[in-house]
C-alpha cells in the first residue's frame, strides 16, 4: 500500500458508538495516518462547538489589549511554560536548527494544568505544576480556558485509548500514565502583517511537536499549516469546518520506536496580494499539547524490536526538549 501524501479526515463516531468491527476499522486508519504522515484531521469528536467559540473570542479579546497590559503576565524566562510571549520572540525552526531565522510572526499566551493534582504528585512534579499567569482582562477568560483545557484533556484520553487499540496494547494502557498529564493550552495569534517579511521569516518556522499529541482548532484564512509528507513536500493541512487537526509528537515518535512518525511542519505567510489588497489575514489557532504524567516512562512499546532509545520519563523528555531548543549543549548534560 503507498503511503498517505496527505492528511486523511477521519470520523470518530465509530470510538463512541460503533461495534467492535467498526472501532476496528477505525484503529486502522489511525495506525496508517500515524505511521505515514503524523497528522490527522478528527471529525465526530464530541467537543461542544460553543465552547470552542468562546474560547475563540475572549482569546481574541486579550490580544487584542494594550501590549503594555498583555506583558503583565510575559513569560517569566526561557524555559518557563506559561505567560505571553510577543511577537518576534520565538523562533519555533530552532528547535531543529540553532541557526535558524530568529523571529516567527505570531503572539501567544500559554497556561498549563488548572487543577492541581494530588499533593504527593505536586511535589515531585513541581516544575511541570507551576501556576499559571492569568490576565486581569477579560474576566472571563481564566474560567473560560480552564473548561477548555478539561475538554481537551478528555479528547486527549479518548484519542490516547484509539492509539492504544491502533498499536494494539490494551485500550486502557495508556490511562494510568496520563490521569495527571502536564498538557499545555496554547493560543496563538498570527496577526495580519502590517509590512512585508523579511527574507526567510515565515509565521511559524519548521518544527516537530514534543509531546504524545497536539489537538489544533484554526481558522480558514490566508497563510496556514503545512506538513512536510514521506516525499518531502509540503502540503497543506486542510481545513474542515467542526474539526480539529491532530499530530503526533516526538514523545509518541519514541514510544513507539519510530513505527509513527513525529512529522515536520510550519505555518507560512499570507499571499503578498492579501497584504496588498488589504484583506484580513488575521488567523487565531487554539493549540493543546497533550504531554503524559510527568513520571510516565517512555521506553519501547514493541517488547520484541530493539529499542532505538533508552527510557526516559515523560517530563525529562520534554525538560530536555525546552533547554534544547534555547542551547543545545546544555542538552545533552547528564
Amino acid at each position: 500500500m503507498n503511503k498517505l501524501l496527505d492528511v486523511p479526515v477521519i470520523d470518530l463516531s465509530p470510538l463512541r458508538g460503533g461495534d467492535a468491527a467498526a472501532r476496528a476499522a477505525l484503529a486502522r486508519e489511525v495506525d496508517r495516518a500515524c505511521r505515514d504522515i503524523g497528522f490527522l484531521v478528527i471529525a465526530g469528536h464530541g467537543v461542544d462547538p460553543a465552547l470552542i467559540e468562546r474560547t475563540r473570542a475572549v482569546s481574541r479579546a486579550f490580544f487584542a489589549l494594550p501590549l503594555d497590559e498583555k506583558r503583565r503576565v510575559a513569560r517569566p524566562a526561557p524555559h518557563v511554560t506559561r505567560g505571553y510571549i510577543g511577537l518576534h520572540e520565538e523562533s519555533l525552526a530552532r528547535s531543529r536548527d540553532p541557526q535558524a531565522y530568529g523571529s516567527d510572526l505570531n503572539e501567544s499566551l500559554m497556561i498549563g494544568p488548572v487543577d492541581p493534582p494530588p499533593p504527593a504528585v505536586a511535589e515531585s512534579g513541581r516544575a511541570h505544576f507551576a501556576p499559571n499567569l492569568w490576565p486581569e482582562r477579560p474576566a472571563e477568560l481564566r474560567a473560560v480556558w480552564s473548561d477548555y483545557y478539561r475538554a481537551m484533556g478528555a479528547l486527549a484520553a479518548d484519542l490516547m485509548r484509539l492509539f492504544a487499540l491502533a498499536l494494539d496494547l490494551p485500550e486502557t494502557f495508556f490511562d494510568a500514565r496520563i490521569d495527571h498529564h502536564i498538557s499545555r493550552l496554547r493560543v496563538r495569534l498570527y496577526p495580519t502583517p502590517a509590512t512585508p517579511p523579511e527574507p526567510g521569516q515565515i509565521r511559524a518556522g519548521a518544527h516537530s511537536d514534543y509531546g504524545s499529541l497536539t489537538l489544533l482548532a484554526t481558522e480558514d484564512k490566508p497563510g496556514g499549516l503545512q506538513v512536510c509528507n514521506a516525499e518531502g513536500r509540503w502540503r497543506d493541512v486542510p481545513i474542515v469546518p467542526g474539526t480539529f487537526i491532530v499530530n503526533l509528537g516526538e514523545l509518541m515518535a519514541r514510544w513507539t520506536n519510530h513505527r509513527w512518525v513525529s512529522t515536520l511542519h510550519r505555518v507560512v505567510n499570507p499571499p503578498i496580494g492579501a497584504l496588498a489588497s488589504g484583506i484580513d489575514t488575521s488567523r487565531l489557532s487554539l493549540v493543546f499539547f497533550h504531554n503524559p504524567n510527568h513520571d510516565a516512562v517512555i521506553e519501547c512499546l514493541d517488547r520484541s524490536a530493539p529499542a532505538i532509545y533508552p527510557p526516559t520519563t515523560s517530563g525529562e523528555h520534554l525538560r530536555r526538549q525546552f533547554v534544547a531548543t534555547q542551547n543545545p549543549a546544555a542538552a545533552a548534560a547528564p
